[in-house]
């Protein structure tokens, strides 16, 4: 498979300010970045998307991926980000017209995401694997990993992380960014020029479960979808729709699941599973003595 010809232009995740706290003292204080990325197809303006700037290159195939507007990483011929312009410019081999920019749809995604075209009804004609599943144990695993792991919102918050993960509940990617579906995309993205297949693994993410998550999750054929915050209607009833497997409210021993729950076995002891409600108390506990 003939790769794209990329830029390497990521930016610092985060930038340190001066600060001051309740006592007048200045602090430094990290940041996280922000930054317009207008994206052009062939020269055309498709969208403004506001970044992190941590996976440009990604984020901009992974956009196109998860709206359908480029069928494969094949169709991409170069990925090219230039932040003196604040662009990035994605050049096709075939330089047809690319997708449906006509109808679209505006999201609660944060900063108000945009789904072009007919997704929400291509998602009936999407089949996600049955025989995929994810013990509630791993699903524990996976919770854990992710908590413990070295983020930008630990050192600066305002960022929304997501991860691509095995059933097993080994991380593969996790990537963050000022909104949760720019993360997304940014994963979309990285799977196609790695060539790893979702139809086998579990997205997480730390933001609500809505629509979007929902489309461009069955759009990358991942089956299940697992978040610690909650849901939206039109997110539950899009995952029964396609039968992905809905779980959120995943924090410490403790999950939902709205939807597609026969991917799901349930045989952990969770008596044996440290509760993050209960190291939370632990914490405020010690911190008063």
């Amino acid at each position: 498979m003939a790769k794209p010809t990329l830029t390497n232009a990521a930016r610092p995740a985060t930038y340190e300010v001066e600060a001051y706290n309740e006592r007048g003292e200045m602090v430094p204080t990290s940041i996280a970045g922000e930054h317009p990325l207008t994206l052009y197809v062939d020269k055309r303006e498709i969208v403004t998307l506001m970044t992190l700037g941590h996976a440009p290159e990604a984020l901009a195939i992974g956009y196109l991926r998860n709206q359908r507007l480029a069928s494969s990483i094949e169709d991409i011929a170069a990925v090219q980000v230039d932040w003196e312009t604040e662009s990035v410019a994605v050049t096709t081999h075939s330089k047809k017209e690319i997708g449906s920019l006509e109808k679209k749809t505006v999201t609660t995604g944060c900063g108000q995401g945009t789904v072009f075209g007919d997704l929400m009804e291509e998602i009936d004609r999407i089949e996600l694997r049955k025989d995929v599943f994810l013990e509630d144990a791993n699903l524990f695993v996976l919770i854990e990993k992710v908590r413990k792991h070295e983020t930008i919102y630990k050192q600066a918050g305002a960022v929304h992380g997501c991860a691509l993960a095995t059933t097993a509940g080994e991380i593969l990617m996790f990537i963050e960014d000022v909104g949760r579906h720019n993360a997304v995309d940014a994963i979309a993205g990285r799977m196609w020029l790695d060539d790893i297949d979702g139809s086998d693994k579990v997205f997480y993410t730390t933001g609500r479960l809505t629509s979007e998550m929902v489309i461009k999750c069955v759009v990358m054929g991942i089956p299940i979808l697992a978040s610690r915050s909650g849901f939206t209607a039109w997110g539950v009833d899009l995952a029964r729709q396609a039968d992905l497997t809905l779980i959120g409210r995943a924090r410490g021993k403790r999950f939902v699941a709205l939807a597609g729950e026969h991917r799901i076995i349930f045989d952990a002891d969770v008596s044996a599973v440290d509760d993050e409600d209960r190291r939370f108390r632990r914490k405020a506990a010690a911190d008063q003595e």
